[in-house]
């Protein structure tokens, strides 16, 4: 099984339009049982809070299911829980590298970092309000994501 946490700074924007993305995108190509897919915020600002509205818009639009849930913080011990934590800016990967106390066993990537755009930010909705960029760019990192870890299992998209 690959497990996969999608940061973000708050984890009600980004991070779980990420989540429940790769999750669909894993459904959609039958693998839904390979993944464990999960979010969480560098922040406590969030903490308990659900999804943003406009990002539950954005996956309606997008025809993607997602529930009701609860943000919760990257903790230390998610390290070792994980084999991919993705971050969605160069803010949130120094968060990151931070609460885990670095990244010995390169897990910490940037969404973009897996697409044509390595080193480009997923900008934070939250402060552009352009949530259809975000779920844009999103999508482009989930699918190259997607792509890398079937073709790490063998297989081919």
């Amino acid at each position: 099984m690959i497990k996969i946490l999608f940061v973000c700074h708050g984890n009600i924007c980004r991070s779980p339009m990420a989540e429940f993305m790769m999750k669909d995108i894993a459904a959609r190509g039958g693998a839904a049982d390979k993944f464990l897919i999960m979010s969480a915020a560098t922040s406590a600002e969030e903490i308990g809070s659900d999804m943003h509205p406009m990002s539950q818009a954005m996956l309606r639009a997008e025809g993607i299911p997602f529930e009701p849930r609860r943000a919760v913080r990257l903790t230390r011990a998610d390290y070792e829980k994980y084999d991919y934590i993705i971050g969605m800016d160069g803010q949130n990967i120094r968060d990151i590298l931070r609460i885990c106390g670095g990244d010995p066993q390169d897990k910490v990537w940037k969404l973009m970092d897996f697409t044509d755009e390595a080193g480009e930010d997923v900008a934070d909705p939250w402060y552009t309000g352009n949530f259809a960029r975000a779920c844009g760019d999103i999508r482009k990192g989930c699918l190259a994501l997607m792509k890398k870890t079937r073709l790490a299992a063998g297989k081919t998209v």
